[in-house]
Order: structure tokens, then sequence, then C-alpha cells
């Protein structure tokens, strides 16, 4: 019998959807610190954040947002938040009775995880989070 396919050894793709070519590529590459790897008219931009490829599609309309599309793991989260906010990201403050965020926008997840939510230019949500159940 044949073994299932396994992609757990393999690197994942990272996908989402941009209207504004032109702010897209200056928000990942010089506001987020992406490196641009390709422009690829009329498909996409490729940039790479730690060895991920993202995928940036070129979309005449964009669906509307259901939620986070694309996340960074990260140490230090209320640092990193300080250094985007200094580079120009707005994070976002939501107002629901269950998740309360600190003064940064941070919310603490029962888990002890830590999440913080900004959105590109053209209104995908993006978060970074901090997992320390994951520390060793």
């Amino acid at each position: 019998m044949a073994q299932p396919a396994r992609l757990g050894r393999f690197n994942i793709i990272g996908f989402t959807s941009i209207v504004d070519v032109e702010r897209a590529k200056a928000f990942y590459r010089d506001t987020l610190g992406l490196r641009l790897l390709a422009e690829e008219p009329p498909f996409a931009l490729v940039f790479e954040a730690n060895g991920i490829m993202i995928r940036l599609g070129m979309a005449k309309e964009l669906p509307p947002v259901q939620g986070t599309v694309l996340g960074w793991e990260v140490t230090g989260i209320a640092a990193v938040v300080k250094e985007l906010e200094q580079a120009g990201v707005r994070f976002e403050r939501y107002n629901f009775e269950w998740m309360k965020q600190d003064e940064l926008g941070i919310w603490t997840a029962p888990t002890g995880a830590q999440v913080a939510w900004f959105k590109d230019p053209d209104g995908n949500i993006l978060s970074i989070s901090e997992h320390p159940e994951r520390k060793k």
C-alpha cells in the first residue's frame, strides 16, 4: 500500500490578493521589511519572509475580508509592535467583550498566546503573535 503524501517536510507558501500593486509593494518591502523576489505582472508580487515565499496575487477587486490572511510568529511581541508602529503600521483595536486588548493592541488568549492585528494597504488583515507554549 502506498504511503500518503506528507507535506510537513516542505515549506509553506503564503497567498493573499492585492489591488494597489505599488502601495502593496512599498508596504511589504519597505514597511514590513520583506525581500521582493519577483514582480510577475499581471499575476503576482513575490516576497520572501525568513525563507518562506509569499505571493501577493494581483486582482481587480478583493473579496470581503473574513479574518487574518497572513501572520508572523515573533518573539518579544511588544517590541515588534512598537517597531512596526514607528514604521507607520497602525494596529487594529476591536471592541469585543471577550477579547480585551492592552494599550498596544495586543490580546492575550486563554492559552497565553499574544496576538496583534494590522491591515495592509488593501485592507487584508495581518497579524503578529507570540506563543510561549511553543518555547522549549
